[in-house]
């Protein structure tokens, strides 16, 4: 992944029982995601949705409030690794999730954002207060994928 200067960066891990395939099969199972990824549905919009160059259309909010986040995949190697770039307007930057084995089984899901802050100053300025919720809404969304992976 590639950082911008000038952006902000979340990291977040949880632990899976089920295996690094099966994490990566439902976590890249794009209209799933609403199953896990916390107030997200997603879709493909370009490409098969599983090789670079695949473009990906994740809506976030509650009815018709939210946000569009438009993505192209920049990176695809399953079972461990898919990249995006961030290509709206509201949310830029580059996201990867990496799903890694676990010694003695099972997996550790890792979810990377380096994003650039909507509103410029401000909102580099008001990332300190928002990370935290960021965090733990992402920390939950790989919780619930951890779930969903192990049924």
């Amino acid at each position: 992944m590639t950082h911008s200067r000038t952006g902000v960066s979340l990291s977040v891990s949880v632990d899976a029982a089920a295996a690094p395939e099966r994490v990566f099969a439902v976590m890249t199972d794009w209209p799933r995601h609403d199953e896990w990824m916390v107030l997200t549905r997603a879709r493909v919009t370009g490409g098969d949705g599983h090789s670079a160059g695949s473009r990906l259309a994740a809506f976030s909010g509650v009815g018709p409030f939210g946000f569009l986040d438009t993505m192209e995949i920049t990176r695809w190697d399953p079972p461990r690794t898919v990249e995006v770039r961030h290509t709206g307007g509201l949310v830029r930057g580059t996201g990867a999730f990496h799903v890694l084995p676990r010694e003695g089984g099972g997996s550790t899901i890792v979810w990377e954002e380096e994003l650039d802050p909507p509103f410029g100053p401000v909102g580099r300025l008001g990332w300190p207060l928002v990370r935290p919720l960021g965090e733990a809404l992402l920390r939950r969304s790989l919780r619930r994928l951890a779930d969903l992976s192990g049924r």
